[in-house]
This record gives structure tokens, sequence and C-alpha cells, in this order.
């Protein structure tokens, strides 16, 4: 009997050549609000500087519910290569990042 050929491989999607316009400046954020509604998935990024009680956002995203869930895979697969080179990335505390960066600066006794 001949043997059954092996079955080509699984065509990758295609890539895109992404243009970056000449005057776009990066954007450094170390918060990042999410909030949405039924159509749509909305990133606020914003900078939180020490001293400052009001982060300013210095970036907006709309993405569709669907998008943002192909940039949640996308940004998980990242992270994990990333890990794997790098090591892990470790989150400090047994508390959620929620609780750490909306908690309340209550003075402590004695300051």
């Amino acid at each position: 009997m001949p043997e059954t050929p092996p079955p080509p491989p699984a065509a990758s999607p295609p890539t895109k050549n992404l243009e970056l316009i000449s005057d776009i400046d990066p954007v450094y954020s170390n918060m990042v609000r999410i909030v949405h509604s039924h159509s749509e998935i909305i990133l606020d990024f914003a900078q939180f500087l020490p001293g400052d009680p009001n982060p300013k956002v210095k970036a907006k995203v709309l993405m569709s519910p669907l998008g943002a869930k192909l940039f949640f895979r996308a940004l998980a697969e990242n992270i994990a290569r990333y890990e794997t080179t790098f090591g892990e990335i470790t989150v400090p505390g047994s508390n959620s990042l929620a609780e750490k960066l909306f908690r309340s600066n209550e003075p402590t006794q004695g300051s």
C-alpha cells in the first residue's frame, strides 16, 4: 500500500505591514482605566506620577469586543514569551492591583 502523504502545513494568516506616521509620539503609561459599553472596550492609558493626585490620560484606544479579546490573547502570548526569555514577572503583594492603585492613602499613627 502506498503511504499517504502528510497534510500540507496550515496556512499562516497573512502579515500586515504597519505604516507608522512620522510624527507619532510614543506614550509611556503606568496605569490604564478600562471601561466598556455593549459595543466597545475603551482603554485610557495614563501616567500616574508621585505627588500628583490626578493621573493624566495620555492616550485613548477604542476597540471592538472581538478586537479587545484578540489583543488580550496576543498580549498573553507575548508576555509568556517575554517570561520565557527574561524570567517571570512578579506582581508584588497579595492584594489585587486595583486595591493597591485606588486605596486611600491614610496617614499612619505617629506620622
